[in-house]
């Protein structure tokens, strides 16, 4: 019997539908041959910021995957790394790379005061160029995520800008509020007087209980396997619902619910500077779930643009607990302990400051090594079976993803020197850029990213229109 094609969009009758998108199934597929010739159409375009605090000295970088880098290497084949990417037109304003380098990721420009960078981020020049009437309607135009606690500056945490340099969407630093941002609310047409219409219920499941029964009952035109996708992806939501909101109602055979955040936020999360307490497991539970609930919004097809952070740059926080990687313990975390400082002066931000390429940084390598196996986190979650797209490649291929972060070096005295080196890998993009290497590239961030939007098709280009572009197609498939 021949299976009938179903276009994914179709299934989405209503307006709750469309808030939790669904998995690709079977009968929406369609030949292999087709989807070959077709495999650009078939894939949205997509970009995202991701951000890490304090950097990954140079002389760490050379180590590749033996060193800090280890927690990337099972997906090192689908990330290209970039050594020798120099932040230099980020110095300007001649402060340091908690200022300029973090507004730098992404821009390659220093800020322009507290409150806004010195230029639009790579995400949304995309966005603007292949979406120029905007995203389809419901989705959430730009997506900002992030666990972070440092907040004398905006460019810290926030790492996507608009074309006037101001923040493309608000801060969700609480995993139930990025839950409810996308799936809590949505943007609809017509004239804004259905009142329904402009605000769904707090579970969003609630409003496509008739579209589970139609495509789950014996009417449906999905075959046995896609009834039991369609169901395990709303139990998934429900899932994350529960842990984002901690509902009163779940189902007994869910995981269990984690705790509600310890973690301190907005104004009380980093007083004075002086830096915070945290630990290990609080720190991790936190992020996990933030990265979570934004990868269960690209696979939704919630989401195409955004950042998402992870640790503000500069970030002041005395860690504590035991660290492992792959069953093996590497580290134990005591920051203030192993400092023999409180304070500002006992947090791990100070291992930066103390870097030096002549000695063994067990501390710093223990952070960065960490701050790479979350990250890994994140990535690995657009790289599962519930990521695999119409041309059989996974989301974590098929989009732009950007990883960047402060510092080359973390010693304040050698502002140039502080932002040379500084760590960068990207996704492939759906074939646009070459992966699975590290590539010393030797070149301007700026040049960097403008290479990377010509590679995306874009025409427009950051920094000043005077300035000559150098070409990167090193990077360049």
């Amino acid at each position: 019997m021949t299976k009938q094609k179903i276009n994914r969009r179709t299934m989405l009758k209503s307006v709750g539908t469309a808030t939790v998108g669904l998995p690709l199934l079977e009968e929406m597929l369609v030949s292999s041959t087709h989807a070959a010739k077709n495999q650009t159409k078939e894939v949205p375009v997509r970009a995202f910021n991701v951000f890490f605090g304090l950097g990954i000295p140079a002389p760490l970088q050379t180590e590749g995957f033996e060193g800090v880098l280890e927690p990337l290497k099972p997906l090192s084949n689908k990330l290209l790394i970039m050594r020798n990417v120099d932040q230099v037109r980020c110095d300007e304003k001649g402060i340091n790379a908690h200022y300029d380098g973090a507004s730098g990721a992404f821009t390659a420009e220093p800020p322009d005061g507290e409150a806004k960078s010195g230029g639009p981020s790579i995400d949304q020049v995309i966005r603007k160029a292949h979406y120029p009437k905007g995203l389809p309607p419901g989705m959430v135009s730009t997506l900002i995520g992030g666990t972070f606690f440092r907040r004398s500056r905006v460019g810290r945490y926030v790492h996507s800008y608009n074309q006037d340099c101001t923040v493309a969407a608000t801060m969700q630093e609480r995993p139930r509020d990025l839950f409810d941002r996308v799936f809590g609310s949505i943007s609809v047409g017509g004239d804004g007087t259905d009142v329904r219409r402009k605000r769904i219920k707090r579970s969003v499941l609630d409003s496509v209980v008739d579209d589970y029964k139609f495509y789950t009952g014996v009417n449906s035109p999905l075959g046995s396997a896609s009834k039991a996708r369609v169901a395990d992806h709303l139990d998934r939501i429900r899932e994350f619902e529960q842990r984002a909101f901690a509902l009163k109602k779940k189902n007994p055979n869910a995981p269990q619910l984690p705790p509600r955040s310890k973690i301190l936020h907005g104004g009380p999360a980093d007083p004075g500077g002086m830096g915070v307490d945290i630990t290990l497991e609080e720190l991790t539970t936190e992020w996990r779930l933030m990265a979570d609930l934004y990868a269960l919004a690209i696979q939704m097809d919630r989401v195409r643009f955004g950042a998402l952070t992870f640790l503000a740059a500069g970030e002041r926080i005395r860690l504590t607990g035991d660290y492992e990687y792959n069953g093996k313990k590497l580290w134990k975390f005591d920051d203030a302990r192993q400092q023999n400082a409180s304070g500002d002066k006992g947090c791990s931000h100070e291992w930066w400051h103390k870097f030096n390429e002549k000695k063994k940084n067990e501390a710093l390598r223990a952070h960065a090594h960490m701050k790479m196996r979350e990250v890994a986190y994140f990535l690995q979650r657009l790289n599962d079976k519930d990521s695999i797209e119409a041309n059989g490649q996974t989301i974590l291929e098929n989009s732009l993803i950007t990883i960047s972060t402060e510092s080359g070096d973390g010693r304040h005295n050698d502002v140039k020197r502080e932002l040379s080196g500084v760590f960068h890998a990207i996704t492939g993009a759906n074939g646009r850029f070459k992966t699975g290497q590290i590539m010393d590239v030797g070149a301007e961030g700026l040049d960097v990213y403008n290479s990377m939007l010509a590679g995306m098709g874009v025409k427009d280009r950051l920094g000043p229109s005077k300035r000559k572009m150098s070409p990167v197609d090193s990077i360049r498939v």
